[in-house]
Formats: C-alpha cells, structure tokens, sequence
C-alpha cells in the first residue's frame, strides 16, 4: 500500500518538509521504517502558467524544494515506490537532465554517475544500521539506471562504524 504525500506551492516556497516528516519520523519511532520500503510517492501541486512547457522537474522552486528534502534525508531512494517512477522522478529533481517529449529524460551521464554512487555509499550504510540486506536492493536501484554493479562492488565498501 503506498502512502502518498501532498506537497503544494506553500511547502516548495517556504522550503516547509513538514508533510514528508511527519510519514517518516512516525515510522522512524515506531520502528516500521523497513516495512515501508518503496512505499513513498508525491504528489506535487506547483502553479505553472498555461502554456510553460516545463516538465515539475525543471522548475527552480521545485528542484530546491528536493535538495533540501535529500539534505535531510539521503536514504530516501529506500522509501520512494519505485514502481510508480517516483525513483526516477526523484533523480531527476537532484540530477542535471534534459527531458524529451519522445526519448524522456536524458540525465546528464556523469552527474548521474556520481548521484548513484553517492546514493549507493549512504544507503549502504543506513542499511546495515539498520539492520536490513542491501546487496540486491542496491543492484536494483543502480539497473534502474543503466548501471550494472558487480556483488564484489560491496565487499570494498567497509560499513562506517559508530564512535
């Protein structure tokens, strides 16, 4: 069952997270934060004018809006429901692209490179912390992409341990 959260023109303008706090942290603090994997979708409400060919993922206010959503949480990829696109939708707002009506979006290829690897290293380790596999997850994510990771990848990632 996937849980959709509304965010309007108000939260992008004011940079106001609120409505994605309030999902995750009753998660967080009732430990039901693995049951809800790719469970997150958006719904984005963004005045535009009437003939503004931009796609949600061009405007300024919006893009601004998901990078400090990441900032505050980078393991978000973990929550988004992938099936619904909103993985895909969500790279777009943090990865420079071009989109085409016929081809769909095109993310610039090393920029998406380094979103992926970035996403990789933090959600590998807020998965062992919290306790949940992430080999094969993690090689989903990268394929949805174009990225083919080796399992060998993994064993050189050394898990960041507490002090």
């Amino acid at each position: 069952m996937s849980i959709m959260v509304s965010i309007n023109a108000q939260h992008i303008n004011n940079l106001d997270l609120s409505p994605v706090q309030t999902v995750i942290d009753k998660w967080l603090e009732s430990g039901a934060i693995a049951q809800n994997e790719q469970q997150l979708q958006f719904e984005i409400e963004y005045p535009r004018e009437e003939f503004d060919p931009r796609e949600i993922s061009e405007i300024p206010e919006v893009r601004l809006w998901f990078i400090r959503l990441d900032s505050c949480y980078p393991w978000l990829p973990f929550l988004l429901d992938w099936k619904t696109g909103e993985l895909v939708r969500y790279a777009a707002m943090l990865v420079p692209h071009q989109f085409h009506r016929s081809e769909g979006i095109q993310y610039n290829p090393e920029a998406l490179e380094m979103f992926l690897m970035h996403k990789i290293f933090v959600l590998t380790d807020w998965l062992n912390q919290q306790v949940i596999p992430s080999k094969s997850k993690l090689m989903a994510m990268s394929q949805m992409f174009g990225y083919d990771l080796e399992e060998a990848f993994f064993d050189v990632i050394v898990p960041l341990t507490k002090s």
